[in-house]
């Protein structure tokens, strides 16, 4: 969509318009930090712009992570707050957002994702723009990633998945950040799209809401997920685990 002259005249002719366009890949954001803001805000400005102003409505795709860090992340690992809900659930209309510092470069993908998110709601508001914004939680499936010089490139870090899966192909042991306590609630592919056309055939019930979709059955914590993994992949290879199938790593790593 990027400089595209076509675009106004594509969204003139759709009945629908649904934006996908986003670099998301983890490894990128702070590599290419400036191309993750213009791919998620600056590139998808005038896609809210053309559907407004020729009364298109808008399936916008954002992301969980514009609900930033909890106040409990802040606190002491040991610390009994931590265990608290107030401290780590976080609430779409209570909760304080909370991202990283600036010199944190990682944090411009979730910033450039919610000031769009701001700019859909307000056209919604000004100039009664029908949209819906969708936002993923850990959507999994084929071709979703690449497994490092073996079907993709030699460089870069692939999203959780596929780096574990690189580790145990390559018998090294799976690193956990920070000992892996962050949480995901992975969903199949298949069932996303159901959802999301379950919004495209309801529009007077999906326009001017946001829809997290994820699948709370689902939720791990990544350390969780390492000890999956790597039970499913002796049983698959049926080679013995190693010693040390898990290591912890700092972030600054």
């Amino acid at each position: 969509i990027k400089n595209d002259s076509r675009l106004e005249g594509l969204i003139k002719m759709a009945d629908l318009t649904i934006n996908l366009a986003a670099i998301c890949t983890p490894a990128d954001y702070n590599t290419r930090p400036l191309d993750t803001i213009y791919s998620n805000f600056i590139d998808a400005l005038p896609v809210v712009k053309y559907c407004s102003e020729n009364s298109k409505r808008l399936i916008h795709f954002s992301t969980c992570e514009v609900y930033g860090k909890t106040i409990g992340s802040f606190l002491p690992k040991d610390h009994p707050l931590r265990k608290e809900p107030e401290f780590y659930v976080l609430t779409e209309d209570e909760s304080p957002c909370i991202f990283g510092p600036i010199v944190k470069q990682r944090w411009s993908y979730a910033c450039a994702k919610q000031l769009i998110e701001r700019l859909v709601f307000a056209e919604g508001a000004e100039n009664g723009l029908e949209f819906t914004i969708v936002r993923p939680f850990n959507w999994i499936g084929p071709r979703m990633d690449f497994i490092p010089g073996v079907d993709g490139p030699s460089e870069g870090v692939p999203r959780v998945l596929a780096c574990f899966s690189n580790n145990l192909l390559r018998r090294e042991p799976l690193k956990l950040v920070d000992g892996g306590e962050s949480q995901r609630t992975f969903v199949y592919i298949k069932d996303a799209i159901e959802a999301v056309l379950l919004m495209i055939e309801n529009p007077a019930r999906a326009n001017g809401h946001i829809f997290n979709v994820g699948n709370p059955d689902n939720e791990v914590t990544v350390r969780e997920l390492a000890e999956m993994m790597t039970e499913v992949y002796a049983k698959v290879s049926g080679e013995p685990p190693l010693e040390e199938p898990v290591i912890d790593v700092s972030a600054k790593e």
